[in-house]
């Protein structure tokens, strides 16, 4: 693996606002970035933003533009998307033949550590320190929830090292959790006078409280997706006690980025990543994704048979007020005269709409197992409601509280106060699942790979598929194979529907 340097889009950052003025950094993985510390941290921002909601790179041929969504493929495995009834089929999503040659994230994720690690040599100022240290985590979590065993301790290592060793993914964690834990410290002992990123920082804008409880849920985060493992048990609760006073982010306070995205140059960039890739141009031309894409059966069934409003909010129905959707690998074409619903106006809000990172709604899930199984205070049937009630929000259904309210009143989906632990955490996952059609696609399958839940999600129905079950990972990239293949190679042959990350059930 070479150190990666990204070409990221940065943005002009004025005193009386964001103005946007894209500039393309140098790619040479043996050239450093030249760039004060707020433009780096802003286009480092905006790249994670990308990575997660699908929109990192966009060719232009003539006068057709190809958007590289990269978490898509879980948007299918989860239930989410179907592959488009009017295109000729996927096969390697369909089939699950997917070699390493397919859904390389590994080559993004390390240009974005690499952002980071960047921005951390360009200051020493201990707000952006910080803000470093627990993007980088987010990153590495990232990475290991794909591959397990990624480079950590000899990643960044330039030049001087181009076959760096692979770290477990159980040490990575623990590390992760350290670095967490010294970026709150950093700046909980910032001295008055420190420079403050203000607009710079395009996700919370300066205000370093909220930067504390995101740390703080990443790492409520980290303890809980290892929550199966239990030599780990005892460390996990100390270290979440140590910092659990500090809180986490709620509906109030999401982990949410927005450089001032427009519609006025789609290709740019420009547009919110998750509209770039599933909505319109700005001409309103569908772009790309959004027409190789369309509702999976298995997400409108379940809005629609738990009396679920989100479902016409996630998915846009027709002028009948129905949806229209397929099972993934499904090929026969829909009713004549009828489309294929699309994402819906609850999902893809704009060509300006907020990136998320991570929601209010799946922090307060997270809160909800958390307390669960008592380790952290607080109500889980509270923070149970309270993600539905966000997730209802986020979705703009109509009279949104109120809604959420009689939807959760419902006895199929109560929280079950007096239940097993085992019921419990189903009743969070699902509802965690339904929260994050589409946005989270990646979070819901590591929610699926550690608890199993949703427990009835159908495999691709394509002939030829006969997939023993879910995959458990996506492969190590070509590009691995190629420039570190001894140290790569040492992690064996690995098996897309049997080699689980460290974590997984």
């Amino acid at each position: 693996m070479k150190k990666y340097l990204a070409i990221i889009f940065i943005l002009a950052i004025t005193w009386s606002g964001c103005k946007k003025n894209y500039l393309d950094l140098n790619a040479n993985p043996n050239l450093p970035i030249t760039a004060a510390p707020n433009l780096l941290l802003s286009g480092a921002l905006k790249i994670t933003a990308d990575i997660l909601n699908g929109n990192t790179k966009t060719t232009v041929s003539g006068t057709t533009a190809t958007t590289d969504a990269n978490y898509t493929m879980y948007a299918c495995y989860m239930g989410y998307l179907s592959w488009s009834t009017s295109y000729q089929p996927n096969v390697d999503l369909l089939q699950y033949t997917f070699t390493n040659a397919n859904y390389d994230v590994w080559t993004k994720l390390y240009i974005n550590v690499s952002n980071y690690n960047e921005l951390a040599k360009a200051t020493k100022e201990p707000y952006y320190l910080a803000i470093s240290k627990i993007m980088t985590a987010f990153d590495y979590q990232q990475l290991v929830d794909n591959y397990n065993n990624v480079p950590y301790t000899e990643a960044l290592s330039g030049t001087g090292n181009l076959t760096p060793k692979y770290d477990k993914g159980s040490d990575i964690y623990d590390d992760l959790m350290k670095q967490l834990d010294a970026a709150i410290v950093l700046i909980q002992k910032a001295p008055a006078n420190a420079v403050n990123p203000g607009p710079a920082d395009i996700m919370y804008k300066g205000v370093m409280t909220n930067w504390i409880q995101f740390a703080n849920t990443l790492k409520l985060r980290l303890a809980i997706r290892q929550s199966n493992l239990g030599a780990k048990q005892s460390a996990l609760k100390t270290a979440v006690a140590a910092t659990t006073g500090l809180g986490y982010i709620n509906a109030s306070n999401p982990a949410v980025v927005n450089p001032g995205y427009s519609s006025s140059d789609y290709n740019g960039g420009q547009q919110s990543p998750l509209y770039g890739a599933y909505g319109y141009n700005s001409t309103g031309s569908a772009q790309d994704y959004n027409a190789r894409y369309q509702a999976n059966q298995y997400g409108a069934n379940f809005y629609l048979n738990n009396a679920d409003p989100r479902a016409k909010q996630v998915y846009a129905a027709n002028a009948s007020g129905v949806i229209i959707a397929t099972f993934l690998g499904q090929t026969t074409t829909t009713p004549a005269g009828l489309t294929p619903s699309k994402l819906g106006p609850g999902a893809i809000k704009g060509a300006t709409m907020d990136a998320v990172i991570v929601s209010g709604a799946e922090a307060l899930f997270l809160q909800a197992e958390a307390a669960s199984i008592g380790l952290i205070s607080g109500s889980a049937q509270s923070f149970y409601n309270d993600g539905i009630t966000a997730s209802f929000v986020d979705d703009l259904v109509p009279n949104a509280v109120s809604a959420a309210a009689a939807y959760y009143a419902q006895p199929a989906i109560a929280f079950p106060v007096g239940g097993s632990p085992a019921q419990q955490q189903k009743a969070i996952i699902v509802q965690k699942w339904a929260a994050l059609n589409p946005y989270g696609s990646f979070e819901a399958f590591n929610e699926y790979r550690r608890t199993g839940y949703p427990d009835n999600i159908p495999l691709s129905v394509y002939p030829g598929a006969n997939a023993p079950n879910q995959i458990t990972r996506i492969l190590y990239p070509a590009v691995e194979y190629r420039t570190n293949p001894g140290v790569v190679g040492a992690e064996g042959n690995i098996d897309k529907f049997t080699s689980k990350i460290f974590w997984a059930k």
